[in-house]
């Protein structure tokens, strides 16, 4: 059979549908958020993705592709996912796995939750006044939640800030900030260190009091990947602002629980990472 080359009118449109594919390919690969969430409160992954699915088809709709929702149940593996950038987009409750993520140079922040950018944890203790010399605490009995938790790592800044040596304190550990009122009302500990709004407003209708109070911290923070193109950039960030200022916004947000985001501060982002020590 004798070969016979396609006309050039015939070449070039076989070349415009080939570009015309692989554009419609790249318009359908999926954008991924990972979420995670806190480890000192009872939350199970299946409890999570649910709660974000709206906010992701807000998203897809915005984009004009899918979107997917990845859960990263513990901060190791958000660790190791923001690592290998398995994720264009995250939700992540403990600011310093965020701001680890931020020096990096791989994620930047895009947004903040309203209602937490002032995370403070406190000191509950059953002494009416206020710690006034930190020199004697060293010695007392410290209870706090998991290690790795941004109560945790915000309690032991607030140490250094008073020049105390975590070895210098008793520490226990307790999986829930919700044991942690048990342990200060049973003399376990002097001192109990909680950031739950809910914990602290128990304690102190009962008559407990707080001796201590740490700086705000900004926590549950929105990064996007440094990688990503500046259109993606601006509509998942004007999305998300934007959220709280719809009806269907509103819905999309009900599911979280969270009432809308704002646009992050990033002013004092190398004076966060000093002080809680990344």
């Amino acid at each position: 059979m004798e070969f016979r080359p396609l006309p050039s009118s015939l070449r070039m449109a076989a070349r415009g549908l080939a570009a015309l594919l692989l554009t419609a390919g790249a318009s359908a690969h999926a954008l991924v958020i990972g979420v995670t969430e806190g480890v000192s409160y009872q939350v199970t992954e299946a409890q999570i993705a649910p709660r974000f699915e709206p906010i992701a088809e807000a998203l897809s709709k915005a984009l004009k592709q899918p979107v997917t929702i990845k859960v990263l149940i513990s901060y190791n593996l958000a660790r190791e996912a923001l690592k290998k950038k398995e994720v264009d987009l995250v939700f992540i409750h403990p600011a310093h796995v965020a701001l680890e993520a931020v020096k990096s140079g791989n994620y930047k922040a895009l947004a903040f939750t309203s209602g937490y950018t002032d995370y403070k944890v406190s000191f509950l203790c059953k002494q009416a006044q206020p710690i006034s010399d930190w020199k004697a605490v060293a010695g007392k009995s410290l209870v706090l939640p998991e290690v790795d938790s941004i109560t945790s790592v915000i309690t032991r800044a607030m140490l250094r800030e008073h020049g105390v040596a975590e070895s210098a304190v008793k520490v226990t550990n307790t999986r829930f900030q919700e044991a942690v009122p048990f342990y200060v009302t049973n003399g376990f500990a002097a001192y109990g260190a909680t950031a739950s709004a809910g914990v602290i407003k128990t304690w102190t209708d009962g008559g407990g009091k707080v001796c201590a109070e740490s700086r705000g911290v900004p926590i549950k923070q929105w990064l996007m990947s440094t990688k990503t193109d500046a259109a993606t950039v601006a509509t998942v960030r004007e999305t998300l602002l934007g959220l709280s200022q719809s009806d269907a916004g509103k819905r999309a947000l009900a599911a979280s629980n969270y009432t809308g985001f704002v646009a992050p501060t990033n002013d004092s982002e190398a004076d966060l990472m000093r002080w809680l020590g990344i």
